[in-house]
């Protein structure tokens, strides 16, 4: 979907999909949205976008659309809810820093960098995950308070937290900060995940309430 100047319609959005990928970039929520601090210098941000993914986040779900949301998606959908990010996670004491190495070559980038651990009785937990799988999480910002109605699925080994689901929406929502889309095919974790999604935009397409039970 394109973030263009002009307000686009949610509703009418939503009438013509059958889920949403929320994906990552290289800017970030502007402050304002979650009552932050002005960011750094230097701070990328996509105005545009916020005024097309918060509202569309929050109408989807309503709506039972099936979202999944990656990287900055996965923050948007805290801040859409009402929650709030650190904006500079490696500036924070007792914190890993989760930015790539910037002068690294892509595969290296996005190569494995932490461990998490997932939450017990939860979504990723009912998807057969291993209790605990590398990820390829980089970023500066992370989720500071959560908001209201998410679910913790997965920390990071400096407690960031990693994944998230909503488990009272009328539809499939899951998000989470590392990038599953990198060289999916050879990942089971990611196999698992986008088929999990993909399940659920099929339900949702034929009519379908979301269950678990289908994926």
């Amino acid at each position: 979907l394109p973030a263009l100047d002009r307000a686009l319609d949610p509703q009418r959005l939503l009438e013509r999909l059958d889920g949403i990928l929320f994906t990552g970039s290289p800017s970030n929520v502007e402050p304002h949205h979650y009552n932050g601090a002005p960011s750094a210098e230097g701070t990328r941000h996509d105005v545009q976008r916020d005024g097309l993914t918060l509202p569309l986040l929050r109408a989807a779900i309503a709506a039972g659309v099936p979202v999944f949301c990656i990287c900055r998606g996965f923050q948007e959908l805290n801040v859409a809810l009402g929650g709030s990010l650190h904006q500079r996670v490696h500036e924070l004491p007792g914190y890993l820093d989760h930015r790539e190495p910037q002068d690294a070559p892509l595969d290296v980038q996005y190569s494995p960098q932490h461990p998490v651990t997932v939450e017990p009785d939860g979504q990723f937990q009912r998807l057969g995950l291993p209790q605990s799988f590398m990820v390829n999480s980089l970023h500066s910002q992370g989720i500071d308070r959560l908001a209201d109605g998410l679910r913790v699925e997965a920390l990071a080994p400096d407690g960031l937290i990693e994944a998230v689901s909503m488990e009272d929406a009328p539809g499939f929502v899951l998000g989470v900060q590392w990038h599953p889309e990198w060289r999916y095919a050879d990942n089971p974790v990611s196999l698992r995940l986008f088929q999990a999604f993909r399940a659920a935009c099929e339900a949702y397409a034929g009519g379908q309430r979301y269950r678990e039970a289908n994926l």
